[in-house]
């Protein structure tokens, strides 16, 4: 460890980004049929395991008294469950490696999820091409962030905002599908259309099957969403949602190994249901460290004052504005608003009147002293909190204050 000077804070940061970039990769491996970005997984995976042995000693050496003892459990526990939700990843890429199948319904309802990845090529004389991610701010542009490049042959995971783009550039990106025609505008690439599945005249248990797949995979990222801001926040109301979560994708668990065991005597290749029952698995378990982390909210168990600065210094920041009456967002849908193109947020939940609404739809309405809970990039924050009706300022201690407009 002597060769690693890394603070806890850091490498708690660190595993957070790169568990989440692994589960995003695992996808994209999966939309794509890519074995080399399932390979990528693989190498992503050696890079958590040093990072979650580190951690782990340094908790060990921190804690030299049993009040100490007691705020490090909190730790272990957080990135016990990161280092789950990074196993989860590898077993949905290997889905890819060892070429385990899925139906192709799977691939065409991805492309209807509320997040999807998308691949693009960056053309000489594009906008994107020669030029720094910082300056192309494609979460507010698009509402899309780049998770990978490849160029040639060669891998890059470790994107940031100086990361300069350059012709034949093979970018992989997640974000919302409403951002794709901006995106592919921005890098001079040709209209795409997604995968669709064919016409069917009646719902098979397949389709069903596949169709709470795609619900669980919306769901599991979800509740790990709203999981990490019940830590940065510690909101136990928050942590409460997570729960029900989690057993929602528990019930969609069953109803879908059900649903696959059905549609084995239909003439379908049993390779496919058996890559659509790994998934499943993972996708579940994603849930089951979401509902892990939240324990120690809904415990009341002393939480490590670290868990929330270092959670909340993540590639994405997590924000709770309240909609100030005569707002932009005052009595307005989220459709409209389409805060996940521009200034690049997800909406995590919405509190109003003490309950709240998880994982909202575009359809739903923000009315005046709701509260929403969002993640996006750091520099979407002033934007979203005018929209909201506020003007962000820095107090004394430097941290953001909100002021009405």
């Amino acid at each position: 460890m002597e060769d690693k000077p890394r603070t806890l804070r850091a490498m708690l940061t660190e595993a957070k980004d790169t568990s989440e970039l692994m589960v995003d990769l695992a996808y994209a491996a999966l939309y794509f049929d890519d074995p080399d970005m399932a390979e990528e997984v693989d190498e992503l995976e050696g890079q958590m395991n040093e990072l979650v042995h580190d951690m782990r000693a340094v908790c060990v050496l921190a804690a030299r008294s049993s009040r100490e003892a007691e705020g490090m459990s909190s730790v272990l526990q957080v990135v016990s469950s990161i280092e789950r939700m990074a196993n989860d990843a590898v077993d949905i890429a290997r889905i890819v490696s060892k070429r385990l199948g899925i139906p192709h319904q799977l691939v065409a309802d991805l492309s209807d999820a509320e997040e999807v990845s998308h691949r693009v090529l960056v053309s000489e004389g594009s906008h994107m091409a020669h030029r720094p991610l910082s300056a192309l701010e494609l979460t507010v542009q698009a509402g899309m962030s780049v998770m990978a490049v490849r160029r040639g042959r060669q891998w890059i995971t470790d994107v940031n905002g100086e990361t300069v783009l350059v012709p034949d550039d093979v970018l992989f990106l997640r974000g919302s599908p409403d951002g794709i025609t901006r995106l592919r505008e921005l890098a001079a690439a040709p209209v795409w259309e997604p995968p669709r599945a064919e016409d069917q005249q009646a719902v098979t248990d397949l389709d069903r099957a596949v169709d709470v797949l795609v619900e669980m995979k919306n769901l599991s990222e979800a509740a790990v969403g709203l999981a990490y801001s019940a830590l940065v926040l510690a909101d136990r109301g928050l942590a409460a949602e997570v729960c029900h979560l989690e057993d929602r994708l528990d019930e969609m668990k069953e109803n879908l190994e059900l649903w696959v065991l059905r549609s084995a005597g239909d003439d379908i290749d049993p390779g496919a249901l058996r890559g659509l029952l790994h998934l499943a698995e993972a996708a579940e378990d994603l849930g089951d460290q979401a509902q892990a982390m939240v324990w120690l909210i809904e415990k009341e168990e002393e939480l490590h004052p670290i868990l929330g600065i270092a959670l909340g210094e993540t590639d994405e920041v997590v924000v709770k504005y309240p909609i100030a009456p005569g707002s932009t967002a005052d009595e307005a849908s989220l459709s409209e608003l389409r805060w996940n193109i521009e200034p690049g947020f997800t909406v995590l939940a919405i509190r109003r009147g003490g309950r709240y609404v998880y994982h909202p739809r575009g359809r739903n309405t923000l009315v005046a002293g709701d509260e929403v809970i969002a993640s996006g990039p750091d520099e979407g924050c002033e934007m979203l909190a005018r929209m909201c009706g506020w003007v962000l300022r820095n107090d004394e201690e430097g941290e953001d204050q909100l002021e009405p407009i």
